[in-house]
């Protein structure tokens, strides 16, 4: 048994390969036009890789048969592999991977239509944005919505590629570098997004790991991976999934967008200092001028 056995699908998903290409070809294709660090660039590449692993392989088998796989796969859709492809800031990269021709006739026009601004503006709003990833994790840890999202197959995969979009925005968000504008929060604002999802997350994974009962149910009906593992023990570890890990991740986004404020800050601050200079030499000049003009 392999490296490659365990990389097989246990579903094969078109959506999954193809949605994986695309985003590998217009990164690939644009990474050298928007000059990407190799930092920049093994972090994209280390969480689509996170993604397709999470989302594509023999490992699907175990996420569906043990809780606590579960949760450490939607650790991954949600937290760790959005997070390393927002950290990479690849947008620029993958704008200059589409074709001109493309971009002029059909991106740029879509972006400007008034129902794709009004769309965006909506689910980027800082409320909206921690309220969505906040509430998709409580949503599909519903006993019964979990209980049917695990049978089903197709609600199974909406609710991963939910996980998976989610993640994207609320991180873009969080870890955009970029002062405001063009980013659509202040840096301020990013520091208080990522700590507001904190607790509730905290709440989450606290009750799920004290809870004295089996609260999904699904696994032990459909027959575990793990039959070594209790039911209340796999519960126990999912919950300290999402209470641990799960918050260190959201702790590690506010410290990086804590460091994006000060660097900003920083940067504005000397902007200042260079304009109030350029003022000064300016007065100073001034003031020389009209002395010597009144001496002669």
């Amino acid at each position: 048994m392999n490296v490659l056995y365990w990389l097989e699908p246990w579903e094969p998903s078109p959506t999954v390969v193809i949605a994986m290409l695309i985003a590998a070809v217009l990164f690939a294709r644009g990474v050298r036009k928007a000059k990407a660090s190799v930092a920049r660039q093994l972090s994209f590449w280390f969480g689509l890789a996170a993604l397709y692993v999470a989302l594509h392989t023999r490992l699907d088998y175990f996420f569906e048969h043990e809780f606590f796989m579960h949760r450490a796969q939607h650790l991954v859709l949600h937290h760790l592999g959005p997070f390393f492809i927002a950290l990479s800031y690849p947008g620029a990269a993958m704008r200059a991977g589409i074709p001109y021709p493309w971009r002029h006739r059909f991106v740029r026009p879509a972006l400007r239509m008034r129902g794709v601004r009004t769309m965006l503006d909506v689910l980027f709003h800082p409320v909206i944005a921690v309220v969505l990833f906040v509430g998709l994790i409580y949503f599909w840890l519903l006993a019964p919505v979990h209980f049917v999202a695990m049978l089903d197959w197709r609600l199974y995969r909406v609710m991963n590629w939910s996980m998976v979009i989610d993640g994207l925005m609320f991180w873009w968000l969080v870890l955009d570098p970029r002062p405001a504008p063009p980013a659509r929060l202040s840096p301020g604002r990013r520091v208080v997004l990522v700590v507001a999802a904190i607790p509730p997350q905290i709440v989450l994974g606290a009750f799920i790991f004290f809870s004295p009962r089996e609260l999904y149910p699904v696994y032990s009906i459909c027959g575990r991976a793990f039959t070594w593992l209790s039911p209340m023990r796999d519960q126990q570890i999912g919950g300290l999934l999402l209470w641990i890990p799960g918050s260190m991740m959201s702790v590690i986004g506010a410290v990086l967008a804590l460091r994006h404020w000060m660097r900003l800050s920083a940067r504005a601050r000397l902007r200042e200092e260079k304009q109030a200079d350029v003022t000064a030499s300016a007065r100073t000049r001034t003031s020389s001028s009209a002395v010597h003009a009144n001496q002669h």
